[in-house]
């Protein structure tokens, strides 16, 4: 099985015994691997085509990218790393900025695609150095704070962009969504976001039909009388043809904005493979290099020609989770389906006429949750926030990042929002770190009396968490993370 892509067949291919896994060098049989790996696609679809309508790129493009993707990092890993590649909701915040500055499409790819081959050569140096490099280089501290900031910068595009086109809508759907997160259980809750969508589309042609035109803004920013789900563009759409390519361009305000993905996609990636081993039951260990690697150069190809970025999806290991099978076969098999949802125009339409007000109440619960993955790294590895040490530099990056705070420099370059904030988190934290006392360096409490999180258990969760055990962005935690 050197590239992986010979299975043997899991017992009569039908049925696993009670208790027993399918590994990934096994399968079921055919028709139960596709529909195995079409369940997969479902799985992905919610998170992987709201991340290109929010980056303002081509979502059938993105889709069939995605098992392009997906199939560079099997045959990367050899198949012994079961995951899909969707497109990282990590980027939306950059995308935003980007455009904010007066950069189009091919800026934001051009963009991405510096920070997919700063994270190709970052996995092969774990590859050749170990994951030690990434714990001395962004201690959970440093990657919590970064994740948390760069979640919560998105705050504005909702309240500014999206909301104000139908505020009504959008409190409706961030309702539902909510109540489907929470009351759904199993494989209907991690795809609460797409049943969302759903409802959102559904409320907006009922208001359509009952109230007629709305009086607000519009997705182009004038405020005028519009049709809150317009069809119209889905009615003109071919069924068979291929996506919008366009090549990238590069520009370094840009790049420096996009640059600090890399560390949230790193923690994401170290998360996912720690994951997937714990329930495969294989350390992974060895291979989280490559993992790296594979989805800095898929996220490479796919923003050369157009596309978004891509990263690992927690979402497909909750469906490994629950259905306890493994086998890269079903991946194949849902890269094959993404290949040819891509080729639908018309599908992507229809992902195109999403009304913003159903994005609005979608982003206020999927910006906030990135965000709070953030916090969840911290809570994870113990980081101890009454430590000036941790708390100074994770305070001030946090804030820049957030308020959109900006450093000029010259006429025509500047540092500010995620790049500024990231800056000053990595280095601020490191600098204080080299001019601290050693009791700070200890995890001791420092100001209060109370009891260290860091100790006992804490001490335990921190030292799993600091092995690579978190996670970051692509929607919830782990499953055993999307």
């Amino acid at each position: 099985m050197s590239l992986g892509v010979r299975w043997t067949l899991h017992g009569d291919g039908r049925t696993p015994a009670p208790g027993a896994v399918v590994r990934p060098d096994e399968r079921l049989s055919w028709p139960r691997t596709a529909g195995l790996g079409a369940q997969h696609v479902v799985a992905m679809f919610g998170a992987s085509f709201v991340a290109p309508v929010l980056m303002g790129l081509d979502p059938n493009l993105a889709i069939m990218m995605s098992g392009v993707a997906t199939v560079i990092f099997l045959l990367a890993t050899r198949g012994t790393v079961p995951s899909y590649l969707g497109c990282s909701l990590s980027f939306v915040g950059v995308a935003a900025a980007i455009r904010a500055s007066g950069g189009d499409s091919a800026t934001v790819t051009g963009a991405v695609l510096v920070v997919g081959a700063v994270l190709f050569l970052a996995g092969l140096a774990v590859a050749r150095f170990g994951a030690r490099i990434i714990h001395a280089a962004m201690p959970p501290v440093v990657t919590g704070a970064v994740v948390m900031l760069i979640g919560f910068n998105l705050a504005p595009v909702t309240a500014a962009t999206y909301w104000p086109q139908d505020q009504w809508t959008a409190l409706l759907v961030m309702l539902f969504t909510g109540l489907a997160v929470v009351g759904l259980r199993g494989f209907w809750s991690r795809i609460a976001i797409f049943l969302g969508l759903i409802f959102g589309y559904g409320i907006s042609w009922i208001f359509d039909l009952v109230f007629g035109k709305i009086h607000s803004m519009s997705p182009s920013g004038q405020v005028t009388d519009h049709w809150r789900l317009d069809l119209s563009g889905v009615a003109r759409a071919d069924w068979i043809g291929l996506p919008s390519f366009h090549g990238p361009s590069f520009e370094w305000s840009a790049i420096l904005v996009a640059l600090p993905v890399v560390i949230a996609l790193i923690a994401e990636n170290a998360g996912h493979v720690k994951a997937v081993g714990e329930m495969t039951g294989d350390p992974l260990d060895d291979r989280l290099g490559t993992a790296i690697a594979a989805d800095g150069a898929a996220s490479m190809l796919s923003t050369a020609v157009g596309g978004p970025p891509n990263t690992t999806y927690s979402e497909n290991i909750g469906v490994m989770a629950a259905t306890r099978v493994y086998s890269t076969a079903a991946y194949w098999a849902a890269a094959g389906f993404a290949l040819l949802f891509g080729l639908c125009p018309k599908f992507g339409a229809v992902v195109a006429a999403i009304p913003g007000g159903v994005l609005g109440g979608i982003t206020v619960i999927l910006y906030g949750m990135i965000g709070l993955l953030g916090a969840q790294i911290w809570i994870n590895a113990g980081v101890d926030l009454r430590n000036p040490l941790n708390l100074v530099p994770a305070a001030a990056g946090i804030i820049i990042g957030v308020g959109g705070v900006k450093l000029t420099f010259t006429d025509t370059f500047e540092l500010g929002g995620i790049a500024l904030g990231t800056l000053v988190v990595i280095t601020g934290y490191h600098v204080l770190r080299a001019f601290a006392p050693a009791h700070m360096k200890r995890q001791e409490p420092l100001l209060d009396a109370g009891t260290s999180s860091y100790e006992g258990k804490g001490a335990a969760e921190g030292k799993g968490a600091a092995e690579g055990t978190t996670d970051s962005t692509s929607g919830d935690a782990p499953a055993a993370k999307p």
